[in-house]
Order: structure tokens, then sequence, then C-alpha cells
């Protein structure tokens, strides 16, 4: 028998972190969990720690960590508890730990997906900002640190499922990358009304179950917007190359075109603990406990051009992806920045749906980029554009 892979799971009680444990379950012979990480949810992930015993549970806020470590002790579990961002990136970069799952959303997760890639280990990236705000920088980590890396998005993990094995034959056979969307709750509302959008209303995905920021990302199609950005660094193609198509059944999780024209697609449900699986097991293919696609209940896939004038009123920030790749090296950063402030102050009620673009928009207009290489160029950067953004908010919100 082959040794247990052991599995740090960096956000494991968001929806990504669930659904893995979930998916490990399923294999206790093949996987054990050696660490698991939050910000703040004491309860969830003492749940978690009871069920799992991992060797480390961090919890980034102290106070919560503090709280953490009394109830495992009062639990009589042998986990050690640590805490602090920097306490990410040590579990990442473990030299007992085999597979990194990063499914903290948000630049929060970028250092330890850096740690983790460093270390060489088998990367398995749900985190999109790491490739957005990391780029070149973060995929030279991969590269230096002899990592694997393997997209969880469900749209990356398509791609992938649909290209040839060798990564040297995709310049070669690749045309174009169609990144499918569903278009979210409002992909037929009548553009005038965005303004009146609530939260509530925004973070009620028709297909996916999803956390509040990234319901909201798809609401704006900002997360279609993200993931072009993530699929240029990934797949190392061109901008040019890398298509959108709104399918609202969400049954065909993205395309690849050819060289010769034809397409290869992966299907499946709408559930994330399918890329999970395939990352877990790549090359080989394991149970994910995600239910069949029952093709006689199956209804008509319909296709839609995100180009229609109504889209492009609608989701006015999808085309900044194409604009901040071909703006200087790290653009990309300033856009999830400010996108991160924008969606946390329209959640909070300070500024309307349709101003989270104006606050995106504003900040690439006001902010450039500079000469950003290293990791630290670019957290300054991310820092410089938080500011920016808070403004705008500032400014609205006022208003």
């Amino acid at each position: 028998m082959q040794p247990r892979q052991r599995v740090a799971i960096l956000g494991s009680t968001g929806s990504i972190g669930v659904s893995t444990l979930d998916v490990l379950t399923c294999h206790p012979d093949a996987f054990e969990v050696f660490a698991l990480t939050a910000a703040t949810r004491v309860d969830e992930m003492l749940a978690q720690c009871v069920r799992f015993r991992p060797t480390y549970a961090v919890m980034t806020a102290p106070e919560r960590a503090a709280e953490l470590a009394r109830r495992c002790r009062d639990h009589g579990l042998p986990t050690e508890v640590l805490s602090g961002a920097e306490s990410l990136s040590q579990v990442a970069s473990d030299a007992r730990v085999d597979v990194v799952m990063a499914a903290i959303v948000g630049a929060a997760g970028l250092a330890s997906c850096m740690a983790a890639a460093r270390a060489g280990k088998r990367l398995l990236l749900a985190n999109k900002e790491a490739l957005v705000v990391g780029g070149e920088v973060f995929m030279a980590a991969v590269r230096e640190g002899g990592a694997k890396l393997l997209p969880i998005d469900s749209e990356h993990s398509a791609i992938f499922q649909s290209l040839p094995g060798d990564a040297g034959l995709w310049p070669q056979v690749i045309d174009k990358l169609l990144l499918t969307a569903s278009g979210g709750p409002f992909r037929t509302r009548d553009p005038a009304t965005l303004r009146d959008v609530t939260p509530e209303e925004a973070c009620a995905h028709p297909n996916w179950v999803m956390g509040r920021k990234i319901s909201v990302d798809s609401a704006t199609m900002m997360n279609k917007a993200l993931e072009v950005i993530e699929a240029r660094f990934l797949f190392g193609v061109q901008p040019a190359q890398i298509e959108v198509v709104i399918h609202p059944q969400s049954i065909i999780h993205s395309m690849v075109q050819y060289r010769d024209h034809s397409i290869v697609a992966q299907l499946g449900t709408a559930d994330m603990r399918v890329p999970i699986a395939y990352g877990l097991s790549w090359p080989a293919r394991i149970a994910s406990n995600a239910q069949k696609l029952d093709f006689e209940q199956l209804a008509a896939l319909t296709f839609e051009s995100f180009r229609a004038p109504a889209h492009q009123a609608r989701f006015p920030g999808l085309r900044l992806s194409w604009e901040v790749l071909a703006a200087p090296a790290g653009t990309p950063a300033i856009l999830n920045a400010a996108n991160e402030v924008a969606v946390e102050a329209f959640l909070a009620r300070r500024i309307r749906f349709d101003q989270i673009h104006a606050v995106n928009a504003g900040t690439l207009e006001r902010l450039e980029a500079g000469d950003a290489r290293t990791l630290d160029d670019l957290i300054a950067l991310d820092a410089q554009a938080r500011l920016v953004a808070a403004g705008f908010v500032r400014t609205w919100e006022r208003g």
C-alpha cells in the first residue's frame, strides 16, 4: 500500500474547504488531514478538529486562536493551535505536507500559496487571486520550487482536463480557451435596475453554492474577469486566445478549441467536489461524492455571447481583464484589490451594486502599476490600490 498523503487545507471552514474534507472522508486510506486553517470561525474549526484531529490548526486572528486552543484542550485533542498569517505559510511549506489546498479567498492567500510553491508541494489552487495578483512572480515560484500546480476553479480544471497531458504541446495545439459563465442571478435583468440590487439578491446564485464575496463577483461577472487573468498565466496563452461564453445551465464547465477547430469540453454537475477530487488524485481519478450527470433529465444546453449589448451593460467589469493584461505587470493586482474593497463595501451597504465597477475602473485610472517584479512589490501595490479604492468608497458613501 502507498503511504497516505498528508493534506493541508488553507481556508478549511469555507465552501471549498468543507467540500475538500468531504472528498477526503471517502478515501481515508489514501489521505490524512495534517493542517486546517481559518480566520475567525472557531465553532466550525473546533468541529473539524474533533472529527479529523489534524496536527495543526491555524486561526489567523490571535484572539480566536487562543479560544480554539482552550477548547481543543477541553476536548483532549492533540492538535497544536497556531496563530497569525505567517502560520499559514508555515503549515503550507511544512516538510511533512504532500498536498496543499489553497482555498483562502482574496489576496490574503497569496503569501501562503507562494510558500507552498517554493516548497515544491502539489498545490491545488482554488485561490484565483494568487495568480491574478502574483502573475508571473507566482508562476516563477512554481517553476523554481518544482511544485505541481493543479487548478481547482471549475472552469480552469475543465480546461486542464480537456488539454493533452504534455504541457509542452499546449502552445502548438491550442487555438482558444472558452471559459463558460452562468451569467449569475442577473443574466436577464434590466441593466437600468441594477443600481437597486441588494446584497441578498447578489448572493443568490442560481446554480452554485458559494461564499458571499465570490457570489457577488459572479453577479458582476468580475469572477470571470479574474478567471481570464488566471487562465492567461496558468496555460501560457495570449489574452486574445481567451473567450467567455455565457452558458446558463453550468453543465459545460469550459472548453478548449484546437487549431483544427475541434472543441473538447468537460461536463458535469455544478459541484466543486469533482475538480477537488481530480486535483487530489491527478493523473488518476477517484470518487468525488458528487451526483452523476443525468442526461435523461438534462435540459437544453444554451449559449450566449457576453458581447451582446445588454450583457455589456450588465457586466461592464468583464472587459477589464483584457485591459489589465495589456497594461504593465502588476496592473491585475490593482484590479483585484479594488474589487475586494468594493465588494466588501457593497456587502456592508456602503455603496450600490453598480458602483462596484465604478470603484474598480476609477482605481485603475488613478493608480499605475510601475515595475512590480517581486512579491514585496505586489504586496505594496495591493496596499496602495486598497487605499485608492477606499477613497472612492468614502466619496460615494457620503454622496
